[in-house]
Formats: structure tokens, sequence, C-alpha cells
């Protein structure tokens, strides 16, 4: 039998428990104007923060942020005018960012905040000893964070604080928290190392690496068995969705009972038999390499050589029936334009 044993209580921070003041007079300087860089700009501007973004002159995020009403200018500029440093840009481009253009305007009591800590916990970026650095990390892409925030409420978040230099850092990460909406949905305190590790792991073994293979493996057997691959498309990856669904508002209890008793019985006597222990020693194992550095190595150095692993890998999957098949399968959940005239 296995024992899950919970180490700690997380603690959890709500809208009574940050304070708005702690922005005030201050300037933020967001570098990147992608997905998440676009929401909580916009969300901390519109709960009253003073916002610039750092941007690469002549790109379309420079010109989308000039229309939507920002105060836009290079990277450099915005970490040197900026009180805290929010970095938004992708993890590949951060290193190289940070050195060059805004460490040389890391002044003292300045503070630097992230959304996910892989720069920071794998020693990518090491900032002086005299600033903060923070994190604010959205359990949601931008879009959502936006959405709900325009719906007056929120998505939960993490924060982390890597370096007190003020005493106050705690302070203004949740600050920052509130400005963008999460604290009305809660926000739980956590490390820059657990956040990480857990993110990619979580991402390896289930949410994208166990996923989709365990949808390619379940089409491949249907397949393979003489199912046609339309049926097989349905039963292995399109109804994925449906389930996933049902345990987002219901959890795990609540997507049982809402499937009929033959799909429960055969799932939770049958599940254990193909997700076996074998399977979750390969997910240990993928884990270790993460706790390691080893993933983070190998990616950094992947990166650098212009990802050619990565991109025969996605050339693969591109290829794949699965995803030929899925294309087919989308389009008829989206009416032609003869039928939209109808």
């Amino acid at each position: 039998m296995v024992r899950l044993e919970v180490k700690k209580m997380v603690k959890i921070y709500y809208d009574k428990d940050a304070d708005l003041s702690y922005l005030k007079n201050k300037t933020v300087a967001v570098i990147g104007y992608g997905s998440q860089g676009y929401a909580q700009a916009n969300n901390m501007r519109d709960s009253g923060v003073n916002v610039i973004l750092g941007l690469r002159h002549g790109g379309k995020s420079f010109s989308k942020a000039k229309k939507d009403g920002f105060e836009v200018m290079s990277v450099e500029e915005a970490a040197e005018k900026g009180d805290i440093i929010q970095i938004l840009i992708p993890d590949t481009s951060q290193a190289k960012v940070y050195k060059e253009q805004i460490l040389p305007h890391m002044k003292p009591s300045k503070t630097l905040g992230f959304s996910h800590g892989f720069n920071i916990h794998f020693r990518q970026i090491t900032p002086p000893e005299n600033v903060d650095v923070i994190m604010i990390a959205p359990k949601a892409p931008g879009p959502s964070l936006r959405e709900f925030y325009l719906k007056k409420a929120g998505v939960p978040a993490l924060v982390a604080v890597h370096q007190d230099y003020s005493g106050k850092a705690l302070n203004t990460a949740l600050s920052m928290a509130k400005a963008i909406g999460c604290t009305k949905a809660g926000v739980i305190e956590t490390t820059f190392k657990d956040e990480t590790e857990s993110d990619l792991i979580g991402e390896q073994v289930v949410l994208v690496g166990g996923l989709i293979e365990l949808i390619r493996n379940g089409f491949e057997v249907l397949v393979d068995l003489g199912y046609p691959p339309e049926l097989a498309y349905f039963e292995a990856c399109n109804e994925t969705k449906l389930i996933i669904d049902q345990i987002f508002k219901g959890g795990v209890m609540g997507m049982l009972n809402a499937v009929s008793d033959t799909a429960k019985y055969g799932g939770i006597k049958v599940g254990p038999n193909i997700i076996d222990e074998h399977v979750k020693q390969n997910m240990i194992k993928a884990a270790k390499r993460v706790q390691s550095g080893e993933f983070a190595r190998e990616w950094i150095k992947e990166n650098e050589k212009g990802r050619p692993v990565m991109n025969k890998l996605m050339e693969k999957w591109r290829q794949h029936q699965l995803e030929k098949v899925g294309k087919m399968i989308r389009a008829m959940y989206t009416p032609s334009d003869e039928e939209k005239t109808k």
C-alpha cells in the first residue's frame, strides 16, 4: 500500500492579506507583452499601478502595447526607470536579456520579479545581493487571467521570495498578486525551488508528456486491433477533454459519478493495470532528472544548438496519424461557411 504523507500545510493569502499601498509611488516595468505580459500589465494598470513596458523596438508587441495606451520603451530604459522589474519573456531568452539589458540597471533596493522560477533556481540569472527577488505565478494562461479580472474575479497563483533585502519582499509580491486579481481566488506561498521543479515534473510526467503518450498509445492500440482511426480518435483523444472537464468541476469522484457504471467499473478496475508501479517508477526517474538539474542542463544546451532534437520530435508528432485524423474530426465541430449562412 502506498502511503501519502503531507509534510506541511501551505499558507494561502487573500485580498485582506495584501496591501496595494506597497506599490504606491512605485513604477512596475513589465518586460514582455506576450500572453502573461499583456494580462499582468493591463490588470495592474487597471488596479491603479504605474506600469511601463520594456520591449524590443520594431516588434509586434511594441506597436500593440502603444495602441493599448502604455508607455513603451526599450528594455534598458524600462529597467532603469522601474522600481520593480517583472520579467515575462520566455525562459530561454531571460538570461541573455537580463545580463545584457537589465543587470546594468539593477540598483540597490530594486525588486526583480518573475512568474516562473527556472532561471533563478537553475542559476542562469544571479541577481545582486542588494535587491529583492520575488515570484508571482498565476496558475492560468494570460487570457484567463485577464478574463477573470474583468469579471471582478481572479485565478489562483503562487508567490515566493528568493531574496528579501528590503525585509518587505513578500509584501511586494502579495501587493502585485492583488493588483493582477489573484488574491480574490487565493495565493499560495511557496519557494522558487518547489514551483520550478513541480512545474517541470508535472509537465513531463502528466500534463504534456504523460498525457500525449497515453493518448498516442491508446490510439495506436485501437487502430492496430482493426478499429477505424476515426473511432480510435474519439475514444483515445477527443473524449479526454470531456473527462478532464468533469474532473476539473468535481474532482475524480465527480467524474466517476458522472460516467456510466460500466465505464466506472472498467476504469477503476483496469486502470491500475495500465498505469502501474512500473510507470510510477519511470515518473520518479524523470522527476529525479529535474531535481538534479540534469534536465535543465540538457534543455539549455538543446536551445543553444537551435533545438535539433525538439524540432525532430515536433515533426514526428506533426506527421502522426493521430494528428491527421484529428484535423478532420476537429473540422466536424466547426460549421462550414455554407452552414453559417443558413
